[in-house]
């Protein structure tokens, strides 16, 4: 699995119960990775705006966790794409967990299944 190291790199909170059933996964399998721990060192505009292009923001945006009902309202009516790059910069924890950047592949969520195809059949 080492000819994949480089290019596997993981975005979330540690502290997330899907983020630690994704990172035991990896490491189960001995996947190498970097992970980025988005509450402690933020993200990005041009990385978030990269995401939404390969995935659609709305796929980016957890509208079932607390960081939502946060967000001032006026802020989560009539969203777009630019509105929600401003929010998911702003509110990193609105993002769902797990990222997964494998090379050009973008795995939003824990999926085992598609973590085996994407990782382990290359």
């Amino acid at each position: 699995m080492s000819g994949l190291a480089a290019g596997v790199r993981i975005y979330g909170i540690r502290q997330c119960d899907t983020m630690k059933r994704a990172i035991a996964w990896l490491d189960e399998h001995d996947i190498d990775y970097t992970f980025h721990d988005y509450k402690k060192h933020g993200i990005d505009r041009e990385r978030v705006d990269l995401w939404c292009g390969k995935v659609g923001w709305e796929k980016l945006v957890n509208r079932r966790g607390t960081t939502w009902r946060k967000v001032p309202e006026e802020m989560r009516d009539h969203i777009d794409v630019e509105r929600a790059i401003y929010l998911l910069v702003e509110y990193p924890t609105l993002i769902k967990r797990p990222v997964l950047e494998v090379g050009d592949e973008l795995i939003v969520g824990f999926d085992a299944e598609r973590y085996h195809w994407s990782l382990c059949t290359a």
